[in-house]
């Protein structure tokens, strides 16, 4: 459930809102109440006075990232000059630690990383772990049970890792994935001989799941169903190759929520940039939710701002406005 206080008139002061310091007058809303049609033209003017950036969350693919995976020299000039001008900069991905790219992972100033859809947050320069949220076991096996028979395979995150089944690895092709995917698949997952038990053996060390399905319909009809028996988990999606889930407290925005906490920053001040369904909640509580032209439809309607594409550097059209001025630097 996502929530807001009556007496918060704007955006900015929704987010910010903490429900432990209200006095009551707190309206707990389903998320699909909170979905507004908005969405702005990236030609649109972004007014300097109505918001002070002060940090970015970034999804990575198909956001920051081309198609191709790669990071554009406009894209990452773009971030530098930000960074240069004191805005955190926050990786928030549903990939794990183990497999967030170099190129950006090493810009100087990208501290932290949110990651495995807001399990755990990890501090880039050590890899320590600042916050992680573990799957509940039980809840693990019951969703290998529940879909006992269907035409899918699983992957799993353990420690910032991921891991797959042999088969599937093999040619990742004839379970749904694209070829253009196939080499970060192959090259980003561990190999194992049999992933449901590798899965039973390590059900409390999980910090995610993919459930791998073979069409978006299929991928329609897991999320409705995982999403309604299992209250106790997060269920998502950024591709229509996968189900997505993690602990219910977990998400993007929850991650994102501890870094924002820690560094002194409220929502208000911060620019999220996305382009699927698991990058909704961060869109919708940030000050500028900024979807690229690519996004899913639900990603769109959180957004208050539709740039170009990832293969039109939209990230960067946007970051390239002057909004993203800063005055000071933050740090924990």
């Amino acid at each position: 459930m996502m929530w807001r206080c009556e007496s918060a008139k704007n955006k900015a002061a929704r987010s910010s809102h903490k429900e432990v310091a209200c006095a009551g007058t707190c309206v707990f809303l389903s998320k699909s109440d909170w979905i507004k049609q908005r969405g702005k033209s990236v030609d649109k003017p972004i007014e300097k006075n109505s918001i002070d950036i002060k940090c970015i969350a970034l999804d990575l693919d198909r956001t920051t990232l081309r198609s191709d995976g790669t990071l554009s020299e406009r894209t990452r000039r773009a971030l530098e000059k930000v960074i240069a001008a004191g805005i955190e900069v926050i990786i928030a991905s549903g990939r794990p630690l183990s497999s967030l790219p170099s190129a950006v992972t090493s810009i100087p100033g990208i501290r932290y990383a949110v990651t495995s859809n807001g399990a755990v947050v990890c501090d880039l320069s050590t890899g320590k772990r600042l916050y992680a949220r573990l799957m509940p076991g039980d809840s693990v096996a019951a969703v290998l049970d529940y879909c006992k028979g269907m035409n899918v395979t699983f992957e799993c995150i353990v420690n910032g890792n991921a891991y797959a089944d042999i088969t599937y690895l093999r040619n990742p092709v004839c379970f749904g994935v694209p070829q253009s995917a196939v080499p970060y698949v192959q090259s980003s997952r561990t190999a194992v001989p049999d992933i449901k038990n590798f899965i039973l053996e390590q059900k409390y060390n999980l910090d995610s799941m993919d459930v791998i399905v073979p069409s978006a319909d299929v991928r329609d009809m897991l999320l409705a169903e995982l999403g309604r028996k299992f209250s106790e988990l997060y269920v998502t999606s950024s591709v229509y190759t996968l189900v997505e889930m993690s602990d219910k407290n977990c998400g993007k925005h929850n991650g994102l929520q501890f870094l924002l906490d820690a560094l002194g920053i409220d929502w208000g001040n911060l620019a999220a940039f996305g382009d699927a369904d698991n990058d909704y909640e961060m869109l919708q509580m940030a000050g500028l939710g900024v979807a690229v032209e690519n996004a899913s439809k639900k990603c769109r309607s959180a957004a208050d701002v539709i740039t170009l594409s990832n293969d039109q550097d939209g990230v960067a059209v946007i970051l390239e406005k002057k909004i993203f001025i800063c005055d000071t630097a933050r740090g924990l």
